[in-house]
C-alpha cells in the first residue's frame, strides 16, 4: 500500500486517541495526553534548520541565496526555502493548543506528518457538539492545525466538524465573514496569541454549521434532483456522441450509496438532503483513492478538500430551491 502518512524506521510517524484509523498504522495513546506529549508519541519532536546552499563554480563555491531545511534526527533535506522564509518548529506550532487542554476545553486526537515531513498536523478535539434526529445523530467539533515545512505553505488553522456516526469530515467555509479558517504566512514569525484571537470562539462556528445541517436535515430531495446533485458533484468527463451526459462512476456509486443504504447512519435523514450531502462526504473520506492515508492527504489538503465544500453549498442551494 502506498503511503502519504510518512515511515521512519518502519514505523508510521503518527499517533492517535480512540478508535484505530488509517489500517491501523501509528501509536494508540490515551485522550488525556499534553500538546507536547502527543507531538513525542507521534515522532514529531524534531526540528527544521536552514542550512546555507552553495554551488560550486571552478572550484569556488557561490551562495545561491537559497537554505537547505534539514531535519534534525536523520539530516534529511525537507525542502529548499529563501532567506526570508521562517520555519515553524513543532513544539512551537503544538504550543498553540497548550491553553485550550489545560482549561479542559479540548483533547489531543490525532497528529502526525505526511509527504516525508513536508506536513505536520494535530487534530484537537473541542469539547463542543450538537446532535440530530433526537440526539442519534452527533456532530463533533475539532480544530484541525497543519504546519507545513514546504516553502511557499503557510500554516493552517482550521475549524472541522466531525460526523460521529460515519467519522466523515469537513473543513469549510460557512461565510465570506467566518473565521473557520486562519493562515499564517512563513514570511513572519509564528504569533500563536495572535492566530487564537483571529480564530475566535469554536463553539460560534458549530452553532452556524449545526443552523445548516438541521435545515438540509428537514429538506427532502426528489429522484431528479439527487440524480442532478450528484451529476454536478462528480460531472462526466466524455459525452454520448448524440450529446447527452452519462453518469460517472463516482455520481453511479453515490446514487447506489444512497440507494441501498450503505453508509453508516443512512437511517438518520432518509431522503433529505442532509442524507445527500453525508453520501459526499462519505464516498471522499472512506472510498475515493488508493489507499486511506492517500484519502486523508486529498480530503484535508488536495482537491477533494474542495469537493466536500462544493457539496455543502449545492446542497443548500438546492434544498432552497
Amino acid at each position: 500500500m502506498s503511503h502519504e502518512l510518512e515511515m521512519i524506521d518502519g514505523k508510521a510517524s503518527m499517533a492517535y486517541a480512540g478508535d484505530v484509523p488509517w489500517h491501523g498504522l501509528g501509536v494508540k495513546v490515551s485522550n488525556d495526553l499534553t500538546p507536547q506529549q502527543m507531538l513525542e508519541a507521534a515522532g514529531l519532536d524534531w526540528t527544521v534548520d536552514p542550512v546555507e546552499l552553495f554551488a560550486e563554480v571552478d572550484g569556488r563555491s557561490i551562495p545561491t541565496g537559497r537554505r537547505a531545511l534539514i531535519r534534525s534526527t536523520d539530516q534529511k533535506m525537507i525542502d529548499v526555502i529563501t532567506d526570508d522564509w521562517n520555519p515553524c518548529q513543532n513544539s512551537e506550532a503544538f504550543e498553540f493548543f497548550n491553553d485550550f487542554v489545560a482549561a479542559g476545553d479540548m483533547e489531543m486526537e490525532t497528529a502526525g506528518s505526511l509527504k516525508d515531513g513536508k506536513i505536520v498536523w494535530a487534530l484537537a478535539k473541542v469539547k463542543e457538539s450538537f446532535e440530530l434526529f433526537g440526539g442519534k445523530d452527533q456532530v463533533d467539533a475539532y480544530l484541525h492545525f497543519t504546519n507545513p515545512h514546504s516553502y511557499g505553505q503557510s500554516i493552517d488553522v482550521r475549524f472541522t466538524p466531525i460526523r460521529v456516526v460515519c467519522n466523515n469530515t469537513l473543513t469549510l467555509s460557512l461565510s465570506q465573514k467566518s473565521k473557520n479558517m486562519v493562515k499564517v504566512s512563513h514570511r513572519r514569525q509564528f504569533d500563536g496569541d495572535a492566530v487564537k484571537e483571529a480564530l475566535g470562539v469554536a463553539k460560534e462556528k458549530l452553532a452556524t454549521y449545526k443552523e445548516m445541517a438541521q435545515y438540509l436535515s428537514q429538506k427532502r430531495y426528489t429522484n431528479e434532483k439527487i440524480e442532478d446533485y450528484f451529476k454536478r458533484i462528480f460531472p462526466v468527463l466524455t459525452q454520448k456522441s448524440e450529446g447527452a451526459k452519462l453518469l460517472s462512476k463516482s455520481a453511479d456509486r453515490a446514487l447506489e450509496i444512497i440507494k441501498f443504504d450503505e453508509q453508516p447512519g443512512a437511517e438518520f435523514g432518509k431522503g433529505t438532503w442532509w442524507e445527500a450531502f453525508n453520501a459526499t462526504t462519505y464516498m471522499v473520506d472512506h472510498e475515493i483513492g488508493r489507499s486511506a492515508d492517500t484519502r486523508l492527504q486529498s480530503a484535508w489538503y488536495g482537491a477533494n478538500r474542495g469537493l466536500k465544500t462544493k457539496a455543502l453549498e449545492l446542497a443548500v442551494e438546492m434544498a432552497d430551491a
